[in-house]
């Protein structure tokens, strides 16, 4: 049974299948549907481009929980709802004189979901969002509360779980002083270029992104965030080449007015996405997909996915609207696409054809199988090596312990967990 009320996803490339769909008005409304329902799937900001939200039998959308963040100033944390989107809370720590050390490219996703997913931004010294998390508060199968903080047995394996360990209400965040970022653009190296010196272009500042569209006759741009420092030094692969002009087009990203200031520095909170809070973000009508490989790997990855760019005569090409590169510091956290390991992420935005994608997704993972990459959890996907999960039997275990009747499993779920 499909209950149409629960929608599509926000691009548009996925309708939620679900017995009955509800949106909780509170953590109470929340967990009493958790503890009458046999299956629970949980939905967030709907930036998610699979299925990992289906369920045949409850899907339980939690944006409707909302409260004023909390914040500890001494503590240097701040507590808030899982719905809650990025944007939202990095105002409000704006508005405190507090920040995130980093941002998603879309600031318009919820802080439960990308942390349930993996979802990261940019930075060979930053890791993924969901790292910064101190405490989670879930619903479990029960529908009691039950909290999960850093440094106990299971917080690693609970961090980036995909839904599986019930429904996350509430975090605790690290928070640190404001700061201001500076964005630059830069367009004076070719695609080929870009690739032979990723790992330099990529760990010159605090924020890189390479973005391209895997050949020499497409512009490749690369846009460099930096936190605003007097002993800041300009990347040594510019050659001393000065940034784009701050008001030039950027080619590669839509419409201005939906893209984040360059030029003059600003506030984190409105510099380290790409995407501005108050516009629809990215494309809109679009399908993503993303892998991650070891940073050691990087540049023979890139090559390989050029090369089949090139072999396909224009197919990837013509599918393609932008990919984007990006450096992700290693975590402990068991499902994480950087789990013990330095990571580069090739991200792809593609138009919103979901056969054609799927099909040029197997060519990319074939492309990429030589080099252990991970797909991105909420993401579109078709091969998965569970072998490049270290953690996965610990996570099982994890699993199977606080939720033995399989109350928030769905079929992404059991393709984990076996």
């Amino acid at each position: 049974m499909t209950d149409s009320a629960a929608g599509q996803n926000w691009a548009g490339n996925h309708t939620y299948s679900a017995g009955r769909f509800v949106r909780a008005t509170s953590i109470e409304h929340a967990q009493q549907v958790v503890a009458e329902s046999h299956r629970v799937r949980l939905l967030g900001t709907r930036h998610s481009f699979n299925a990992l939200c289906d369920t045949e039998g409850t899907l339980l959308d939690l944006t409707g929980v909302t409260a004023t963040p909390s914040l500890d100033r001494e503590a240097g944390c701040v507590t808030v709802a899982g719905g809650t989107p990025y944007r939202v809370l990095a105002a409000y720590l704006e508005d405190a004189g507090f920040a995130l050390a980093n941002m998603g490219s879309l600031p318009h996703i919820s802080v439960a979901g990308a942390t349930s997913t993996g979802t990261h931004g940019s930075g060979a010294g930053n890791r993924i969002l969901g790292a910064g998390v101190r405490r989670l508060r879930f619903i479990g199968p029960d529908g009691e509360l039950r909290d999960v903080r850093r440094g106990e047995p299971d917080f690693d394996g609970s961090v980036v779980a995909m839904g599986a360990l019930g429904a996350i209400v509430e975090l605790d965040l690290d928070v640190e002083p404001t700061y201001l970022v500076a964005q630059d653009l830069f367009d004076h190296l070719r695609w080929s270029e870009v690739v032979e010196q990723a790992p330099e272009v990529l760990g010159s500042a605090y924020s890189v992104s390479i973005f391209g569209r895997w050949n020499d006759t497409d512009p490749a741009e690369v846009l460099v965030k930096s936190r605003v420092a007097p002993e800041a030094v300009a990347p040594g692969w510019t050659g001393g080449t000065p940034p784009m002009a701050a008001d030039a087009p950027f080619r590669l990203l839509p419409g201005e007015d939906h893209l984040t200031l360059r030029g003059a520095p600003g506030p984190w909170s409105e510099r380290l996405p790409h995407f501005r809070g108050d516009r629809q973000p990215s494309f809109g009508d679009e399908i993503q997909t993303e892998w991650f490989v070891p940073a050691d790997e990087a540049v023979p990855a890139l090559r390989a996915v050029t090369d089949l760019a090139a072999r396909l005569g224009g197919e990837l090409e013509a599918l393609l609207a932008v990919t984007e590169i990006r450096a992700i510091g290693a975590d402990d956290l068991w499902l994480s696409p950087a789990q013990g390991r330095e990571t580069v992420a090739l991200h792809f935005t593609w138009k919103n054809d979901p056969a054609a994608v799927l099909a040029m997704a197997r060519h990319v993972e074939g492309a990429l199988e030589p080099h252990a990459a991970r797909p991105h959890w909420g993401k579109v996907f078709d091969r998965l090596d569970l072998s490049l999960y270290p953690r996965l039997d610990d996570f099982r275990a994890l699993a199977a312990r606080v939720d033995p009747t399989g109350t928030f499993r769905n079929a992404a779920v059991d393709r984990v967990l076996g």
